[in-house]
């Protein structure tokens, strides 16, 4: 039997022994009270001088003698029985246990052969990720051979600018750049794709076919917008384009930037979602004027091309702003990606 039966027979068992003993003890109650009325019949023939009623009162505590002792005779009858149960629960509890100790062992036996099951499992999936891998490697490595290194990819950098109703300087801006870079050591190893009046299928022409390392926007922004330039030819109301559908842009991709670089006010706050598209992202804590911007971008793009790192580039900038006496606001923030490190990530790797 399972141990589940055994639990159902200990549960009636006891239930069983319970109403005997009930039983047993209303009969003892019985006798008491009967043994109480012989004595007070007996009492009552003992002080009456009456024949007929001394006979009725001894006749009387007969009669409850008789009832007495049948009602103690039941009260053993059930004692005996609740006896009786209660070994039987013992029986059935030692039985339970035993029960139980055996599922427990044929449970422990099943989980022991899944899992050595589990383990062959895993092993035999482990050899197949090792073959593949070797023969991968081993792929590879004659590949490596045959192909010759290649050359140095050259820094491609996206500058957008956007400024429909023509309040922003993002033409010096742009022009600043790109003198900052021509006068770098490395200038060779940057190039640069500059769309003065970007729309947002600048964005997305340039992205998927210059395939940037950088994307660089200069323009308008707040928390969660950015403002681009409709194919419009005076001054106009720009074009919005969420936080959200930009950021889908720049991951929209092969190749994803590297990074982005938004020179416009308010943009910080959208940096860390970028961030989930590309390495690094900068944006703009508070309101950035024209100037700060110009001198911030200038100086981050010439220590990028002198082989600075993005870190220290981002840092050079900062001071940039801060030697010129300019920032009234706070200064623009870098975010990236955990598994990276900003001081040890180089956009341009000059030959060795």
């Amino acid at each position: 039997m399972n141990a589940s039966y055994y639990r159902s027979l200990m549960e009636r068992k006891n239930n069983e022994r319970a109403a005997a003993e009930k039983k047993a003890g209303d009969f003892q109650s019985k006798a008491a009270g009967k043994r109480a009325d012989v004595a007070k019949a007996r009492a009552a023939a003992a002080k009456s001088k009456n024949a007929n009623t001394v006979k009725s009162k001894l006749r009387e505590a007969d009669r409850y003698e008789d009832q007495a002792n049948t009602a103690s005779r039941d009260a053993a009858k059930w004692s005996t029985k609740a006896a009786g149960l209660t070994k039987e629960v013992g029986e059935a509890q030692v039985k339970l246990a035993k029960a139980e100790q055996s599922e427990r062992e044929v449970a422990e036996r099943a989980r022991q052969r899944e899992q050595l099951a589990a383990d062959r499992r895993a092993a035999a999936e482990q050899r197949k990720i090792q073959q593949r891998l070797s023969t991968t490697e081993q792929q590879v490595g004659m590949v490596l051979r045959e192909l010759r290194a290649p050359k140095p990819e050259k820094l491609r950098v996206l500058m957008l600018g956007a400024s429909s109703a023509g309040d922003l300087r993002v033409g010096r801006e742009q022009s600043r750049i790109r003198a900052a870079v021509e006068r770098a050591l490395h200038r060779d190893l940057v190039e640069l794709d500059v769309r003065p009046a970007a729309t947002a299928a600048d964005l997305l022409d340039g992205i998927t076919k210059f395939r940037p390392h950088v994307v660089h926007f200069s323009g308008h922004s707040d928390d969660d917008l950015i403002v681009f330039e409709k194919d419009i030819d005076q001054p106009h109301e720009g074009a919005i384009v969420t936080a959200r559908a930009f950021a889908r842009a720049i991951a929209a991709t092969d190749d994803p930037p590297l990074l982005v670089l938004l020179n416009s006010c308010h943009s910080a706050a959208q940096i860390d979602n970028l961030v989930g598209a590309v390495d690094f992202a900068i944006g703009m804590s508070d309101e950035i004027g024209d100037t700060d911007a110009i001198y911030y971008a200038a100086q981050f793009y010439a220590a990028v091309a002198n082989g600075q790192s993005v870190g220290s580039a981002h840092a050079s900038g900062q001071a940039a702003v801060e030697l010129a006496g300019l920032p009234d606001h706070d200064l623009p923030s870098l975010a990236h990606a955990s598994d990276v490190d900003p001081r040890a990530t180089f956009l341009v790797k000059p030959p060795q």
